[in-house]
């Protein structure tokens, strides 16, 4: 299961390498931000209630409210700029990864959603200072300016847990 983890995370990761050195439109980093906010929120749900480890569930309970958060102020700056991007939601990698947790409980959930974890920041990082750097719309790019460096202190965060790379 490990090794399916691992393509299945570096499949995810591409996208976000890929945005991080091209110009991404206002619309797929829009989308990509709620996809990748949207994975955060669920599978910190799911944390709070099935990791063991404490530290795994406060940290879990941050995710959730960050990422929330940054999620309104994606959309606020998508309207501001007449957008509408499809509601939130995980894409299909990111459903898989979310059903292989809801199969884990205990030290085993709290190994996979800390990995999960870590891969998922290290891919937002590159997605949001990928658009602060050359994003065309000022409004979503003052947003991902915004998020980046909390998407970056999530990825320490996790990274002090016992994720690694």
């Amino acid at each position: 299961m490990r090794g399916a983890t691992v393509l299945m995370i570096a499949a995810l990761a591409a996208p976000a390498a890929a945005a991080a050195q091209t110009a991404m439109s206002a619309m797929d980093y829009a989308t990509a931000a709620g996809q990748s906010d949207a994975f955060e929120i669920a599978s910190s749900h799911m944390a709070q209630s099935s990791a063991k480890s404490q530290v795994v569930k406060n940290f879990a309970a941050q995710m959730a409210r960050d990422h929330t958060q940054s999620t309104k102020m994606v959309m606020a700056a998508a309207k501001s700029s007449q957008l509408t991007p499809p509601p939130p939601r995980p894409d299909s990698q990111q459903q898989q990864m979310l059903d292989q947790l809801t199969s884990q409980k205990g030290a085993a959930f709290d190994q996979l959603y800390v990995a999960d974890q870590l891969q998922a920041h290290q891919m937002a990082l590159a997605l949001h200072t990928g658009y602060a750097q050359s994003g065309s719309d000022p409004n979503l790019k003052a947003a991902a300016v915004q998020i980046a460096p909390i998407v970056q202190m999530h990825l320490a965060m996790v990274q002090s847990m016992g994720g690694t790379q």
